[in-house]
């Protein structure tokens, strides 16, 4: 079984927060507007950040532990986040792909192992 989210890393909650929103919130206001969907606020996109919600935006550490948390209810073997939503400036995707190559993915490997 398969995780697939979106998703944004940066070295603070806040900064992740705050560089990703612009972009996913323009994105999905427009496929919103569509479908049909109400406008995602600011207090939306935090909410869908936290530990039981949709989105993996926030510090290496706190993808760790959503990832592990997630794992502890679904028993997947795979995660997919998708970085690039709605434009988001390349060097945070590159930065975001660096933080999950470096730190998110050997903490996950490494808990799992003494699982």
């Amino acid at each position: 079984m398969s995780i697939n989210s979106h998703g944004y890393i940066a070295e603070t909650t806040q900064q992740a927060l705050d560089e990703s929103f612009p972009y996913v919130s323009e994105a999905m206001n427009r496929i919103g507007q569509e479908r049909g969907w109400p406008p995602m606020s600011r207090v939306d996109y935090d909410a869908a950040a936290s530990l039981r919600a949709a989105n993996f935006v926030g510090t290496p550490e706190q993808v760790v532990e959503k990832i592990l948390f997630q794992h502890e209810l679904f028993g997947h073997d795979r995660f997919l986040v998708q970085f690039g939503i709605g434009g988001t400036p390349h060097e945070g995707v590159l930065r975001s792909i660096e933080l999950l190559g470096r730190v998110v993915a050997p903490a996950v490997r490494d808990a799992l192992a003494a699982s």
